[in-house]
């Protein structure tokens, strides 16, 4: 089917716009590490159930040692560190601000890729690092007292909102590491399998995850919270929301993607969401939306497809 890589991308970018909206709600209600765990949980039992249907096996086949490894190590970069800033950052500075930030993964994604993969850094790369950041900046800073430049957002949610874009930069390097591996160690003549791939990776991806949250609530000794969070239906309505729209269908239709299109045509289409966020923020949060904020939504866009066209 001509274009289906660009479709199956602009649907990524609704998908993760969903589950931005979704998450926020969530986050607020039941608390970011404990949507993490519920999120993590659903996730690997919908990709296990899928894996079943098709391979008839819940755990991903061929998957040797190299392939595991890598993909754990992007599971704990990727969603316990990415994804725990990420929502923390909705919390504080709200899903629009959230997703503005996550257009420093593909920074971050180039900068890990030129030390673990050796990769060229090119002057657009770095053209487009800077076109991106300023655009953040523009939506971000105002002017504060004595008209310095001043943060106009708390810092605390600004820090996640980094962290959150590089965790899921460098999380997705390491999975490609991992799907590499994990696609030279299929047999020849298992096309079936081989299309599974995106969902087996983000299954073991979600493994990883929900081990790294469980570790830190147990750390914290906040299992008692997650009683109380269930309890709350519109919360956990939310948390199921976030869950399909995100590791389930968006991470495994972003991983699908790039095997229909080229990857810069895909990465580009897929991070439209801070701009296809900006208009449901206004409707469903009442958030005020100013021009400055929507030119520098556009304007980080537009420096990380200079990444990849």
């Amino acid at each position: 089917m001509q274009y289906l890589g660009e479709i199956i991308s602009l649907t990524v970018a609704f998908s993760w716009t969903i589950t931005a909206l979704c998450s926020e709600v969530a986050s607020k209600r039941l608390g970011a590490l404990q949507l993490n765990v519920f999120r993590m949980l659903l996730s690997m039992l919908l990709l296990s159930g899928t894996l079943w249907i098709f391979t008839g096996t819940p755990l991903p086949l061929y998957a040797d040692g190299k392939t595991w490894l890598w993909l754990i190590l992007s599971g704990v970069v990727g969603y316990v560190l990415g994804d725990y800033c990420l929502f923390n950052s909705y919390i504080l500075i709200g899903s629009r601000f959230g997703q503005l930030f996550m257009t420093l993964a593909p920074i971050a994604a180039a900068i890990s890729s030129w030390f673990i993969l050796g990769e060229r850094l090119s002057v657009q790369a770095v053209g487009g690092m800077i076109i991106t950041v300023t655009g953040i900046g523009m939506s971000v800073l105002n002017k504060g007292a004595a008209h310095k430049v001043a943060l106009k957002l708390p810092l605390k949610g600004v820090l996640f909102g980094i962290g959150a874009g590089v965790g899921q930069g460098v999380g997705l390097v390491l999975s490609k590491v991992g799907m590499n591996y994990y696609m030279a160690a299929i047999p020849d003549g298992m096309e079936g399998v081989t299309d599974l791939v995106p969902f087996a990776s983000t299954f073991i991806r979600s493994i990883a995850g929900l081990t790294g949250f469980v570790a830190v609530m147990a750390v914290r000794k906040e299992f008692c919270t997650m009683k109380w969070a269930m309890k709350d239906r519109r919360g956990v309505r939310a948390a199921i929301g976030a869950t399909l729209t995100g590791p389930f269908i968006g991470v495994s239709l972003s991983l699908m993607a790039v095997q229909y299109t080229e990857a810069g045509i895909a990465s580009t289409l897929m991070a439209l969401t801070p701009i296809f966020i900006l208009w449901p923020s206004y409707v469903f949060f009442r958030q005020r939306v100013t021009a400055k904020e929507i030119i520098g939504a556009v304007i980080s866009v537009i420096g990380v497809s200079l990444f990849f066209l």
